[in-house]
């Protein structure tokens, strides 16, 4: 269990829109680090600030993903800049990335990106994502790839991030990582558990060593229908998001302190 840190609270200091952002997004740092998914402080999620197109959360930056809390995010703008008064920084290699996502994309109210080891082992496979799994259908049916060009800190990167990205909702970071964006947080989190299950799934299939059936791209192109049946036009972020809250509450409440 964390211990708490003293930060002062921000509740009735903002919107309660953008209290109950805060408190998902916490959320979603915190699960993160349950499902063994972070790497220390190095990678985020960040949610836009609910009634603005150039406000946004993230977390600070040397803080580990279990010990986030809805006060401790920091509000920013796209340059990074912090908005809050806040005693840590934001690590401006973070936000790069995330600040060509948010500006380009409005459908994208948060945007997810870890460096599990099974995301980036399938990250420096050539052929990348393939069709194993009834997983692999929902994330073929959206992905998009993006060649490595080192740590993202290029102004001129952005562009062809976005370019490559378009208007899919699954990126692969070649030899990097995976991303994920959502119209909230739970999609977005709901995307990356099954980005990350496609992933696993695919590199222990390979370790097997027999061969490989593959899915018929057919089914491929009737994924986000089914999708929206299996979940009963709900969608899965909102249909399993509080239980992963109840989940979060047995083995690491404080999230919305």
């Amino acid at each position: 269990m964390n211990t708490p840190l003293a930060i002062p609270s921000r509740q009735g200091q903002v919107s309660d829109a953008e209290w109950q952002v805060r408190m998902d997004l916490a959320a979603a740092y915190r699960l993160v680090a349950a499902f063994h998914w972070d790497d220390l402080v190095f990678t985020h999620i960040t949610a836009r600030v609910p009634g603005t197109d150039d406000q946004f959360l993230i977390n600070p930056y040397g803080l580990l993903f279990e010990e986030i809390t809805a006060s401790s995010l920091i509000k920013i703008d796209l340059q990074g800049n912090k908005l809050d008064d806040s005693p840590y920084p934001v690590n401006p290699a973070g936000f790069t990335i995330h600040s060509a996502i948010h500006a380009a994309r409005h459908d994208a109210q948060c945007v997810l990106h870890t460096h599990t080891l099974n995301g980036v082992a399938v990250s420096a496979q050539k052929q990348g994502v393939l069709p194993l799994s009834q997983q692999s259908i929902f994330v073929l049916a959206s992905l998009a790839y993006h060649d490595y060009e080192g740590v993202a800190l290029r102004e001129d990167e952005k562009a062809r991030l976005v370019a490559d990205l378009g208007d899919a909702h699954f990126l692969m970071l070649r030899n990097h990582g995976l991303l994920t964006l959502g119209p909230s947080v739970a999609d977005a989190f709901l995307s990356m558990y099954l980005f990350e299950a496609v992933c696993a799934i695919q590199v222990r299939a390979q370790a097997g060593g027999g061969e490989l059936i593959p899915i018929d791209p057919a089914i491929i192109g009737t994924a986000q229908a089914q999708a929206r049946q299996v979940t009963r036009g709900q969608g899965a972020g909102a249909l399993t998001w509080p239980g992963l809250l109840r989940r979060l509450d047995r083995i690491n409440p404080g999230y919305r302190q």
